[in-house]
């Protein structure tokens, strides 16, 4: 039954909602999701526009990431204290995915990476920023339509074998002994268990859960395979999961600057990480900086005027009259990004 409803997903009611018999069916301030609208369709309800309002991109990112986060945290909830270990893949696709897929339509990285900085959930808002992120970056990659909506997915779940490891390991302050390292390494099989045997998934999506711990020179975990035996999904993965790690502050580490895990992440394309991958990522992430002022090693402040690509991290700066090409001044380098 297509009735216009599905216009407002991804607006925000603004009253509280009742049927034609006066049943109350969702709160004021919901940001309607596709099951909120089947929901509102049962109960023979047809929305006007003057029912919600559309928010800012900011207001938007931060209530979906905010939503998805919560819905994350319902499933490894469901999941950690039920007998069953079937992923709830319907919740998953309706209350999560949509979002997801609506936030990374939008191409705004900052706005964006913004709303993924955790609050005191990193272990559900990750998963959620991973979802996002790689779902970027297999656009950049120019995945098609199909293959995006399966790697979003994959993203989304690729560290729910965490439900199966201790919160006292998963929220320690401070550094994992080697003996809680290896309980916490094996988040990887246990998720890739649970993926596959979940009706409706796919055995790439669990290998995304069993892989993206795994490195290109064979340094990785659960197997230390090399990176012809790591598939495209898992590489893509292992980008994004590492870059949301390294940008957020965690429970035994703060966040470092964007420019300075960038630089880490460059170093990383020649070995650990899949060099095409990640050079894509580290390009369009800096041209979404054009424009931006830096700080330079010597002090200096300049604009960032254009990205090249033979050296994304090293790009042509303005500095009043003169325009600086980092590239070929390598004894200058950023040392941060200013954000707009």
């Amino acid at each position: 039954m297509n009735n216009g409803n599905e216009q407002y997903i991804g607006k925000q009611l603004v009253d509280n909602l009742f049927n034609h018999n006066g049943v109350f069916v969702l709160p004021a301030m919901t940001l309607l999701s596709s099951e909120h609208v089947r929901l509102i369709t049962q109960h023979r309800i047809i929305l006007q526009p003057h029912d919600v309002i559309q928010l800012d991109s900011e207001a938007f990112y931060q209530l979906a990431v905010d939503d998805c986060t919560a819905a994350m945290e319902n499933i490894f909830d469901q999941l950690r204290y039920t007998k069953s270990k079937r992923l709830p893949m319907l919740e998953l696709k309706n209350e999560v995915i949509p979002f997801i897929q609506q936030v990374s339509e939008k191409n705004d990285f900052f706005g964006i990476l913004a709303a993924l900085q955790t609050k005191d959930d990193y272990t559900y808002r990750h998963n959620v920023a991973v979802g996002i992120l790689s779902t970027l970056l297999g656009k950049w990659l120019k995945l098609d339509r199909e293959e995006l909506g399966m790697l979003t997915i994959a993203a989304t779940l690729h560290d729910i074998g965490k439900i199966m490891i201790p919160a006292e390991i998963l929220t320690k302050p401070g550094p994992l002994t080697d003996e809680e390292f290896d309980i916490m390494k094996k988040h990887t099989t246990h998720g890739y268990e649970l993926v596959r045997d979940t009706p409706g998934t796919t055995h790439m999506q669990a290998l995304v859960a069993l892989q993206h711990h795994e490195r290109m020179d064979g340094s990785g975990y659960p197997f230390g395979v090399l990176g012809h035996r790591i598939t495209d999904f898992s590489k893509i993965v292992a980008v994004t999961d590492i870059f949301h790690a390294m940008t957020s502050d965690r429970f035994y580490s703060e966040a470092a600057p964007l420019y300075e895990v960038l630089t880490q992440m460059e170093d990383y394309s020649f070995g650990k990480l899949d060099p095409y991958i990640c050079g894509v990522f580290i390009s369009k992430l800096m041209q979404s900086m054009i424009g931006n002022e830096v700080l330079l090693t010597d002090g200096r402040m300049g604009k960032i005027i254009m990205i090249l690509a033979h050296d994304p991290l090293r790009p042509l700066v303005n500095i009043g009259e003169d325009f600086i090409d980092l590239s070929k001044n390598r004894h200058l380098g950023i040392v941060r990004v200013i954000p707009q």
